[in-house]
């Protein structure tokens, strides 16, 4: 059903095709699923935000053409799922084996690749500091426990910044001025992007450094706010958008019963960054634009010129938003590592779990269709509980 939607978004009524990915580390194999997904549906977003491993994930996909965005993702992935030190677990054998062992193999292995994540760090993205250089150096740049030059040569060697910067993909990705503490969204539509943009998104303190940018320092934009949503929808000129928001952390989920689930839930509340409560609070803001332009329509003729009528008209919108909610709901050995436990078959579970959410997802063609007039911001979630909530 999915390989007939068309892919230029005009087709569907939209301006824009919009892809916001959110952070978590290990967790964004998921994303690579679900783009898979749209891809096979033909579906191409023109703008993707994304933030952490969100933003890595965008410039992968913006800096590839579209007919090789799928392999490059996977062949990122792959790349970055190895430790860089002693020989991968071997996964191939341990797969077939694990289906008929219990539970406790499942998590013994999980916790063993989170292990190897801490102890070695992974191929082609980040590499432990030598201990001792903490006491005495005082550059911000490796105040950090990890050394990530290596994501830079990742980057450099699986993204084409010439076509991210000229492909016609609008990317932005989030980080935080650390000096400052505003948030900020470096854009190729006001600046060319380097690898250093990405990897400053992507900079999650204590275990990766501040990225310097034109003499500013950058973390990870999580630190203040996970979910680049609200960067797409409070854009200029207001247009006609279809939203595939991409959470790696449900707000949703079931109260601790000890000490070990703790952790695993409040990072979920944490970085989950309240998604719904950004869509709730921009669907009351688009109705009272829409009803904004037509109580202007009722105004009498002589007050064009005043000022309050000039804001109003900038403020009015008939502006038509529709988000297609996905959100990774966990694995069967979930644990407070999860968002570096980088193992190869955890990273195939994920992957595989957002293509089969987003394939449901587009099972639904009426959830493409454009919103009417009457309720111009509409949300969709095949996980989304039948109350709404």
């Amino acid at each position: 059903m999915t390989r007939s939607i068309q892919s230029r978004r005009g087709e569907l009524g939209y301006d824009t095709v919009a892809l916001v990915l959110q952070g978590g580390g290990a967790l964004g194999s998921y994303q690579g699923g679900v783009y898979e997904g749209l891809a096979e549906a033909g579906l191409h977003p023109d703008w993707i935000a994304g933030i952490s491993i969100g933003a890595i994930n965008a410039a992968v996909i913006a800096g590839n053409p579209p007919e090789r965005r799928v392999e490059q993702l996977q062949r990122f992935w792959d790349h970055i799922c190895r430790p860089p030190l002693l020989p991968p677990t071997p996964v191939d054998a341990l797969r077939d084996a694990l289906a008929h062992l219990p539970g406790p193999a499942g998590a013994a292995l999980s916790a063993w690749e989170a292990w190897r994540a801490v102890l070695e760090g992974q191929n082609g993205f980040f590499v432990p500091r030598q201990v001792p250089s903490w006491p005495m150096q005082h550059d911000p740049g490796t105040a950090s426990v990890y050394d990530s030059a290596p994501l830079k040569r990742t980057l450099e060697e699986f993204v084409d910044f010439d076509r991210l910067n000229n492909g016609g993909t609008r990317i932005s990705v989030g980080a935080v001025n650390v000096r400052t503490g505003n948030f900020a969204y470096f854009d190729n539509t006001a600046r060319v992007l380097t690898a250093d943009h990405i990897m400053a998104s992507a900079a999650l303190p204590p275990g990766f450094a501040p990225v310097e940018i034109d003499g500013e320092y950058y973390w990870d934009g999580g630190v203040v706010s996970n979910t680049p949503l609200y960067q797409i929808l409070q854009s200029s000129p207001r247009r006609y958008s279809l939203v595939f928001q991409v959470d790696l952390w449900s707000a949703h989920g079931q109260l601790p019963g000890n000490l070990s689930e703790v952790p695993i839930r409040q990072k979920d509340i944490q970085y989950s960054s309240r998604t719904r409560l950004v869509t709730d609070y921009m669907r009351e803001v688009q109705e009272y634009r829409g009803l904004l332009r037509e109580l202007l329509k009722h105004m009498p003729a002589g007050h064009g010129r005043e000022p309050w009528m000039k804001r109003a008209r900038e403020l009015a919108s008939d502006r038509r938003i529709n988000v297609l909610h996905l959100i990774y709901r966990g694995g069967k050995c979930e644990a407070p590592y999860k968002d570096y436990q980088f193992g190869r078959l955890g990273m195939e579970e994920r992957w595989s779990g957002g293509l089969a959410d987003i394939r449901r997802t587009l099972e639904h063609p009426s959830w493409l269709e454009v919103p009417s007039a009457e309720h111009p911001f509409v949300t969709h979630d095949v996980h989304r509980p039948p109350d709404g909530r």
